[in-house]
């Protein structure tokens, strides 16, 4: 690297000659972004060199210069990733130090580089090349925790739980029917990841400042090498657009949200009280003092960290509420929000995937409080639309009476008599009882989507197709 004086010299370049001096110490140390934008110097270095072939096959530099900045790019990504690159606070940013060490291994060809381009689409680029990094690697990350759910819901397709309304028991259901409606969560949350890929697959690097340049550049090669659709098609637009760090917090807000819904259901449901689940000891803690406890901590960590996803999105939001067009150094704020956010949603995706696939189901305790709280009672409903010809309304006062007599009585519905349902109404026959166990009420419910064993098979194979 530069000595200080160098650096010093560079930044003062860098600044124009309008500056005598670099900034003071407070001015440098809100100014520097390479604390942050480090993390994307992978991506500048592969940016560099797509604009430099484009500038050598246009003839805007030599095929000399255009090679030995290829080498000396490709010398800096093997510095960094070795860990023996020195960054410099003073040089700002990412773009600034490779610059300067580029001078540095290859003299003035460097300086060639920058040619029909500036910082404001040289960092779009970096930054959009990294969320689109990121968008695959949620892609698959979410595939993998759709693949294990789609694991326990066959495994459990029969398995009978008690479904509910307001955490009161409602209905029954089958545990793999439950499993299904996070595949769905997830699957929507996927589709919005590939959405966002879609939405921004397009290269800025070209709308230099603001105003496009008068080199005769070629924007598509550089998109194409890139691995991007195409070309932005409006330059102002393409150095003040952050909507796809938008749309990955957006995303990722409403994934967090599935996976603290999720996650607070693991917790409850590990509880002494229900029972339902019993976590692995690789995803939860003992107590200090309590050595009986065993702490679902990683759970509640994902649910945490919804807080923190969230909050990077009403971050960057309000950043860019007010900016006038076209970029605004208020945008160099954006980056340590979306960094953020993708390392929390990576971990709690990985350590949720690791959870539904290590957790032990308890069936027995499912099945014992499928039952509670009448959850029979709308299949009493049902039977009397069916086979009495009542109303639905008419069905539902009646059942609401068995029901009440039940609680009086401290029984079940199915332990109530044929003579005490007909004691509520008379055209009650002893068919009734067939309709009143859980295995019998999660076997009707075979309309599309329902909780029937086969027809979570259905959606079982339908995923499996798709996944």
């Amino acid at each position: 690297m530069a000595d200080g004086n160098s650096e010093t010299k560079s930044s003062n370049q860098m600044w124009g000659g309008r500056f005598a001096s670099g900034p003071d110490a407070i001015m440098e140390e809100i100014n520097a972004s390479i604390g942050f934008d480090k993390k994307l110097y992978a991506q500048d270095i592969r940016g560099s060199i797509a604009h430099a072939t484009m500038l050598a096959h246009q003839g805007i530099i030599s095929t000399e210069d255009k090679d030995k900045i290829v080498h000396g790019l490709n010398t800096i990504l093997s510095e960094i990733e070795s860990g023996a690159f020195e960054f410099s606070r003073r040089l700002e940013d990412i773009h600034m130090n490779i610059e300067a060490r580029l001078a540095t291994l290859i003299g003035p060809a460097a300086g060639r580089l920058h040619t029909a381009r500036s910082r404001n689409d040289q960092v779009a680029l970096d930054f959009r090349l990294w969320v689109k990094e990121e968008l695959q690697r949620t892609e698959k990350a979410l595939t993998a925790l759709i693949a294990a759910f789609l694991d326990r819901a066959e495994e459990h397709a029969d398995t009978v739980m008690p479904g509910f309304t307001h955490l009161q028991t409602a209905q029954p259901v089958t545990f793999g029917h439950h499993c299904m409606a996070y595949v769905e969560m997830f699957g929507r949350d996927r589709s919005r990841v590939r959405h966002a890929i879609e939405h921004m697959d397009e290269s800025p690097i070209g709308a230099a400042a603001l105003a496009g340049t008068g080199f005769p550049i070629d924007r598509h090669m550089t998109a194409k090498a890139l691995g991007f659709a195409g070309p932005t098609r409006n330059s102002i637009d393409t150095v003040s657009d952050r909507d796809f760090a938008l749309e990955f917090l957006s995303m990722a807000s409403i994934t967090a949200t599935h996976l603290s819904r999720l996650a607070e259901e693991i917790v409850i449901w590990s509880t002494p009280q229900f029972g339902f689940i019993r976590l692995s000891d690789a995803f939860s803690t003992g107590s200090s003092i309590m050595p009986q406890k065993k702490n679902p901590d990683a759970a509640e960590l994902v649910r945490a960290k919804t807080g923190r996803i969230n909050g990077s999105l009403v971050a960057l939001l309000t950043v860019m509420k007010g900016l006038p067009l076209a970029y605004s150094k208020d945008m160099q704020e954006d980056k340590e929000q979306v960094f953020d956010a993708a390392e929390s949603l990576e971990l709690a995706i990985a350590a949720m995937t690791g959870m539904v696939r290590d957790v032990t189901i308890r069936t027995d305790r499912m099945k014992a409080a499928a039952g509670s709280g009448y959850s029979t009672a709308t299949d009493l409903a049902d039977w009397l639309v069916r086979e009495a010809g009542l109303p639905f309304r008419d069905a539902h006062h009646v059942t609401g009476r068995a029901v009440a007599l039940a609680e009086q009585k401290a029984c079940d519905l199915a332990d109530l008599s044929l003579a005490d349902l007909q004691s509520i109404h008379a055209d009650i026959t002893d068919k009734v009882f067939d309709v009143l166990t859980v295995e019998a009420s999660v076997a009707s419910r075979t309309s599309f989507g329902g909780t029937a064993p086969n027809e979570v098979r259905k959606q079982i194979a339908w995923w499996r197709a798709r996944n």
